[in-house]
């Protein structure tokens, strides 16, 4: 007997989030409270991503690259860093079609899941002293993972608090959107010092870093349920009727926009270099080169991400006087000068407690000024229907190009030629950003 075959629809998340918007969406939804469930999900995202980055630092070239000199083994932990850079443009391209085929509310539960199970999973992990190699390729394959999942996570939440937000003000609110950034390092940094700070040199790297490593699934889950709340809400839906927020195909954006994916990418460089090059990158300097405590000085970067908040949230109230576009030109214009300043003179040099303070804190002020106002630089120059995803597209550029590679390239140059090399690539991102702003003269509006 033939069994007929039977077309059905494909499984999609919008019963669910139909449901979820009657239930929790009987009044409209404020600016402020969409401000708080973008600021949550961002530090989760940026939670997973610093405890890699310190990892990198601290425990990775010890547990995982015994076998190679402390300089040789970091470099190779950051060649690992960087495969989430590399892997996070195929996750958009992935969970994009997860998006269009299954509904936003699905995309992000797999994503989040994965992101966090990924970072988890770290933590169980046994060094290179337990398996060899295989701790290579497994430590490999979950920072793949982490670097799908943050491609995934893209909710398109900054856009739905930008266009809730009252005009004049929103350039206050896109800067909100990135407070997760500092508050994410705040909470990572301050986790793996208190351990370096508390526990033998043995224990800590026995099980002591395993622990930040280990809360962050249920940081994840928190998260999910703040974000699948909010894109339940009739403004998403409204959004999406309009085709604001609907993801679009990849390949017709990329044909009719590729020059201005490119340039989004390239306008934020500045400032996603220099990411780096305050967070990253001093630790491996401080634990490499000098006698400092890593612990402490993870003390002293967390102050420098207060100051960063701090300059965050200034970001948004002088874009909302003189414009974004020429707030990013002064504060790349601003980068270049610490950059030639870092070239002259650079302040991270061994025992010298005061300009590696010095140095940070007044990266960590620029870093917010810039980063502030540097997300969806050119979607203004897109196709509405294709903003969205344009959006996600030029982020993951913009970190594969400015930051994905900058600790291990800085690193290997300044231990081979010296620090100067930290202000070289520096200024090269800031004179990129530059030429980038003066090519797109129109002003930069958020999606």
């Amino acid at each position: 007997m033939a069994i007929e075959h039977v077309e059905g629809p494909l499984p999609s998340s919008a019963p669910l989030e139909r449901d979820a918007r009657l239930a929790s969406t009987d009044h409209k939804v404020a600016a402020s409270e969409i401000a708080i469930g973008v600021i949550i999900g961002r530090t989760a995202e940026y939670f997973d991503f610093f405890v890699f980055a310190i990892a990198s630092v601290v425990v990775f070239p010890r547990v995982f690259f015994p076998f190679a000199q402390p300089l040789t083994a970091t470099l190779y932990s950051f060649t690992v860093f960087a495969l989430a850079f590399v892997a996070r443009p195929i996750g958009s391209l992935i969970f994009t079609a997860v998006d269009r085929r299954h509904g936003r509310g699905v995309k992000l539960t797999i994503a989040l899941f994965l992101l966090g199970f990924s970072t988890m999973a770290i933590s169980f992990l046994p060094g290179y002293a337990q398996i060899g190699a295989w701790a290579l390729y497994l430590l490999g394959v979950l920072r793949v993972g982490q670097g799908l999942a943050l491609g995934g996570a893209w909710d398109g939440l900054a856009s739905l608090l930008a266009l809730n937000a009252p005009i004049e003000r929103r350039g206050f609110y896109a800067a909100i959107a990135q407070l997760g950034a500092p508050v994410g390092f705040i909470v990572a940094s301050t986790l793996f010092s208190f351990f370096l700070l508390n526990l033998s040199e043995a224990d800590f790297l026995e099980w002591g870093w395993r622990y930040p490593f280990f809360c962050a699934f249920a940081v994840n889950v928190v998260a999910l349920f703040s974000r699948l709340r909010l894109v339940a809400t009739d403004e998403f839906a409204r959004l999406l009727e309009r085709g604001r927020l609907e993801p679009s195909p990849i390949l017709p954006l990329v044909r009719n926009h590729g020059g201005d994916l490119l340039l989004g990418a390239l306008i934020p460089l500045a400032s996603f270099a220099l990411f780096h090059l305050v967070t990253v990158f001093p630790i491996s300097w401080i634990t490499l080169f000098t006698q400092r405590s890593a612990g402490e000085f993870l003390m002293v970067q967390c102050s420098g991400a207060f100051i960063c908040a701090g300059a965050l949230v200034a970001s948004g109230l002088i874009a909302d006087q003189i414009g974004r576009r020429r707030l990013l030109v002064v504060s790349a214009g601003l980068i270049a000068l610490f950059a030639i300043c870092s070239t002259i003179a650079p302040l991270i040099v061994e025992e010298n407690a005061i300009g590696q303070t010095i140095y940070v804190n007044a990266g960590f002020a620029l870093l917010g000024l810039s980063y502030g106002q540097s997300s969806g630089a050119v979607t203004s120059r897109l196709e509405q229907r294709y903003r969205y995803t344009g959006a996600a597209l030029t982020s993951d550029l913009a970190w594969l190009l400015g930051a994905g590679f900058a600790p291990l390239i800085v690193l290997y140059l300044s231990a081979r030629y010296g620090l100067a090399c930290v202000g070289l690539y520096l200024l090269s991102g800031a004179v990129t950003t530059l030429l980038a702003l003066s090519i797109s003269r129109s002003e930069i509006r958020q999606v």
